[in-house]
């Protein structure tokens, strides 16, 4: 039986119960998210080990990251509520035996190893293609809105944004003040205390705000420039000025208008079916088997824009796992990443299929709209080639897999693993936890199959 323990040298076996070893039938996840860490390359997790160090031997990497994924799989992202599952369930006393972490080691753990769940997904990917679940030939891009830790109510304009900052600032200037009276100014004083920490983590945050809507102003004062000189460029070649009025000249002065969010600062204001939220963007590729070849997350509400970058990642990692002959064959995508410049990218290894209106009007077209005949007339826009492409047969009938591909594993995900909502906040280490949960998705996946095998050969 796998297990792990707390230092990497530590072998003995722990043995559990006979009455609980039959709480965990064969088929429990558990088994396969054992055997799939023990399978991997986790060098880099324990170069961070403090072993040999003072104070109480370090955990496992390979412990705490099968609790994580093993906890992930049953929606459970409370670190709390892991540490208590630790101590009275027998999935999780199989992963940590008599070792139970607290939910600080694991919270942490999460966090600091955020930017290594791109391995862990693509060695999960790997697990996949041994098991011969990865088929190419037609992948599926879309995004969904995920829920930040922070909620709408911390947006702050700019005005309030400065005001606190300079409260927090002449609040930590009125308590070095009294600490000089009370131990002089060349005392370190006692350690910092809760308060002090939390006021320091506040105005990071405060600042980090304000750092945003500058930037963001700055980046629209760009654009306009580049508008301002478009249009002064093209007067000049044709020697005619444009009709209708003059564009404003850039202003990089921030508009007191916009707002930023003093919880999560990258975070962003996006809208969903159901309303609007305070999250971000999470992107996935997936195979007509429901099998995440890439994940990413972006501040950005639009997918328009991650088009191209979700299908090179898609690629990359089809090569890593499958070798460099490997291609993806066709993409298809819904409205949202329509343009022109994603139209144009397409490759020999790669074709798109890309809706060039709304989901239900896309669908009620191909069901409508006659099938093209004769040749592709060259004076056609990027736009009416791809809807001719879309109305072929080849056309509806790959557009027809989008939906049964990639929607479910979002549904999938969110239901079954909770990631509606990060528990993390930042850009990064929301990328992490989006991978982490792709990586569970694919477990699952993994997991079903070997049931599914089993059940067979009996």
């Amino acid at each position: 039986m796998a297990h792990f323990f707390r230092e990497p040298d530590r072998r003995q076996r722990f043995l559990l119960p006979v009455d609980m070893m039959d709480w965990l039938p064969e088929g429990d996840i558990v088994h396969v998210v054992v055997d799939g860490v023990g399978l991997m390359d986790l060098s880099d997790f324990e170069a961070t080990c403090k072993v040999g160090r003072a104070g109480q031997p370090p955990f496992a990497p390979a412990m705490l990251l099968a609790l994580l994924i093993y906890a992930y799989s049953h929606g459970v992202r409370s670190s709390r509520a892991v540490e208590r599952l630790c101590r009275r369930n027998a999935g999780y006393r199989f992963i940590v035996g008599d070792d139970v972490p607290d939910h600080s080691v694991i919270a942490h753990f999460r966090q600091r190893h955020a930017e290594r769940m791109k391995g862990v997904f693509l060695q999960v990917l790997e697990l996949c293609r041994e098991a011969g679940l990865i088929r190419l030939g037609l992948v599926a891009l879309d995004g969904t809105k995920v829920k930040a830790n922070a909620s709408l109510d911390a947006n702050r304009t700019a005005s309030p944004i400065g005001e606190q900052i300079d409260r927090v600032l002449a609040e930590a200037e009125a308590t070095d003040a009294r600490e000089d009276r009370q131990f002089g100014p060349d005392a370190n004083g006692p350690a910092m205390p809760g308060d002090l920490k939390r006021r320091g983590q506040r105005l990071a945050r405060l600042k980090a705000c304000q750092e945003k809507l500058q930037a963001q102003a700055a980046a629209a004062a760009d654009r306009q420039e580049k508008k301002i000189a478009a249009r002064e460029a093209e007067e000049k070649a044709t020697g005619r000025r444009k009709r209708g009025r003059k564009p404003k000249g850039p202003d990089p002065s921030v508009d007191p208008d916009t707002v930023a969010n003093t919880t999560d600062p990258e975070s962003g204001i996006l809208k969903t079916r159901r309303g609007w939220v305070q999250g971000y963007n999470a992107q996935a590729v997936v195979t007509t088997g429901q099998t995440i070849l890439a994940a990413d997350v972006t501040t950005e509400a639009n997918d328009v824009r991650q088009f191209i970058g979700m299908l090179d990642q898609a690629q990359a990692n089809a090569e890593a796992v499958l070798g460099e002959e490997a291609v993806l064959g066709a993409a298809v995508a819904d409205a949202g990443y329509w343009s022109e410049a994603n139209a144009e990218s397409q490759t020999e290894e790669c074709e798109l299929f890309i809706a060039t209106q709304k989901d239900h009007k896309q669908r009620a077209a191909l069901r409508e709209a006659p099938s093209p005949r004769g040749r592709m007339p060259k004076s056609m826009t990027a736009r009416e080639r791809m809807d001719r492409k879309l109305r072929t047969k080849r056309g509806r009938g790959l557009y027809r897999q989008r939906g049964a591909s990639v929607e479910p594993v979002f549904g999938q995900m969110k239901d079954r693993q909770d990631a509606g909502r990060f528990s993390m906040r930042g850009l990064e280490l929301c990328r992490g936890e989006w991978q982490l949960q792709a990586a569970v998705h694919n477990l699952r996946k993994l997991h079903r199959e070997s049931v599914r095998r089993t059940e067979n050969a009996g």
